[in-house]
């Protein structure tokens, strides 16, 4: 499985931007994708997972408390790509941000449940 990121860039506070993780390779119809991000000097967290089960069209979403109400994830399974809204932007989510793939659900917060990643994206906010 490779995962490919894009949409990251230079953006004012209360700005947007919406980030995107291509998907391709062998994937099964269940897994969870999620984006954790990584500021310089600090470990990397995650910020937001989606999963999805294909044949009970059953769909969980999860978030970082501090980006609740800005941040929604969602995911085309037939583009195989997951996409991050990013709304009311703060300088504190400047960070390099990796996309990640488990197929194994549910949604999980630990980087060590996740085998696949991509490439970072960075997304700088200025004040």
């Amino acid at each position: 499985v490779q995962l490919q990121a894009s949409g990251g860039g230079l953006v004012q506070a209360g700005g947007s931007l919406r980030l995107s993780c291509a998907a391709s390779g062998r994937t099964s119809s269940t897994y969870v994708m999620a984006w954790f991000r990584q500021a310089p000097g600090q470990e990397r967290t995650f910020v937001a997972g989606i999963s999805w089960d294909l044949y009970r069209q059953y769909s969980e979403s999860r978030y970082l408390d501090s980006v609740k109400g800005r941040f929604t994830i969602s995911r085309d399974n037939a583009k195989n790509t997951m996409y991050l809204q990013m709304n009311s932007l703060k300088p504190e989510d400047t960070a390099l941000y990796y996309c990640a793939l488990s197929t194994t659900p549910p949604v999980s917060t630990r980087r060590d449940r996740y085998r696949y990643w991509g490439q970072g994206t960075q997304v700088t906010v200025s004040s």
